[in-house]
């Protein structure tokens, strides 16, 4: 979620159940991606619209192996324009960075470390 916010990407915590944690990562007309919400360990998501289903990301392949710089990578490239979203060539160019969440609970369990 960081590294995500870190590019400019809208990417918060999603937790889906007891054990499961995802990212939601927020796109326009009000519409929102559940990354990896189902604990299966390939990259896929669930476009969300008011609760409903309105598009999705297939699972990626080999993404089961992927290395935390490539899972940032493929859904910086994912082109969410489409029902069946697809995976760009490249990544668009980082936008400003957000600011990281977790307010003053997360500054104290990582020793006040960044502002």
């Amino acid at each position: 979620m960081d590294a995500l916010r870190d590019r400019g990407i809208n990417a918060h915590l999603l937790r889906a159940g007891v054990g499961q944690f995802g990212v939601r990562v927020s796109l326009p007309g009000g519409r929102d991606a559940e990354w990896d919400t189902d604990g299966t360990a390939g990259l896929e998501a669930q476009v969300m619209r008011n609760g409903m289903l309105v598009g999705f990301v297939p699972k990626i392949e080999g993404s089961a192996d992927f290395t935390e710089e490539q899972v940032v990578d493929a859904i910086a490239r994912t082109d969410y324009d489409q029902p069946v979203a697809r995976q760009r060539e490249t990544a668009p160019p980082p936008s400003k960075p957000l600011p990281r969440e977790g307010g003053v609970f997360r500054r104290f369990l990582d020793g006040f470390r960044y502002r």
